[in-house]
């Protein structure tokens, strides 16, 4: 693996201009963040040698470099799921990748469905915490030059860049949940009985996906700050049937407070 990640990563550093101290991945409905950065250099995932290719509908499949409010940053425009087919050491290469290129911190967004009865749909929140129902990233023989075989957990989200976030969501008057995120493997949308299980065990939204990301992030030891969108409900007397294009339709109404909350924070670390 440890090949892979530094044949991609040597690619990538022959044709940038730019050293990224930002990494992002922009979830489902939440590409168009990638409109506010000053495009440098833009490559698509196939392009990319051992980069799988991004199959679901509103993930452009896109490594873009440039930057936001003067900070250089790397942003994937589309991710890739478990759902997919795809093993975990797949799915978290990019995030290897990135760190191989200068990240110091990581930015997540995603879509989750909320079952916690004070969420609504259409309502942003923070994790500050998640709950792992996917197989872990870290499975197999560890690479030392990655990180520990046993990574600390005690603290998966950085505390000082969830504060900077609220306060700028206070200064301009955006309504902010905070909660903990289970990890599932989907495809399928949750039974009635799964949303009941995921409150019971901690749960205040559930989605497919950053927590595999996280892990691996944080075995590199990078600070990891993630958000997601409440586009559906998973609470007694609100569960509804939900589609993709539902998912995506909400993701995308938040767009212009989740992309103000990820500019502002970015600004803070010029």
């Amino acid at each position: 693996m440890l090949k892979k990640i530094k044949e991609s990563s040597e690619f990538l550093k022959k044709k940038i201009s730019i050293k990224p101290k930002f990494g992002i991945i922009l979830g489902t409905g939440l590409g168009k963040l990638a409109n506010e950065i000053s495009i440098s250099e833009e490559f698509k995932y196939e392009n990319i040698p051992h980069f799988p290719k991004s199959t679901v509908e509103g993930h452009s499949g896109k490594l873009i470099f440039g930057k936001i409010c003067g900070v250089d940053i790397v942003a994937m425009q589309g991710r890739f799921h478990y759902y997919e087919g795809y093993s975990l050491d797949k799915i978290t290469l990019p995030i290897r990748v990135m760190k191989m290129l200068g990240i110091e911190k990581l930015i997540v967004s995603n879509a989750s469905g909320g079952v916690n009865p004070k969420f609504e749909i259409g309502d942003i929140m923070i994790i500050n915490d998640h709950i792992n129902l996917i197989p872990n990233p870290l499975l197999g023989e560890n690479i030392d030059d990655l990180g520990p075989r046993f990574p600390d957990m005690s603290a998966p989200y950085c505390e000082k860049m969830i504060n900077s976030v609220e306060q700028i969501a206070k200064q301009n008057k955006i309504k902010l949940q905070k909660g903990v995120y289970v990890g599932v493997t989907g495809p399928t949308l949750e039974t009635p009985a799964e949303y009941f299980y995921f409150r019971k065990i901690g749960g205040d939204t559930v989605g497919m996906s950053t927590v595999p990301e996280v892990i691996v992030a944080r075995h590199m030891d990078i600070p990891c700050f993630a958000i997601s969108v409440i586009t559906d409900l998973g609470v007694k007397g609100k569960i509804k049937k939900v589609t993709h294009e539902d998912v995506q339709r909400v993701a995308e109404l938040t767009e212009p407070k989740l992309t103000l909350l990820i500019k502002n924070l970015i600004f803070k670390y010029k």
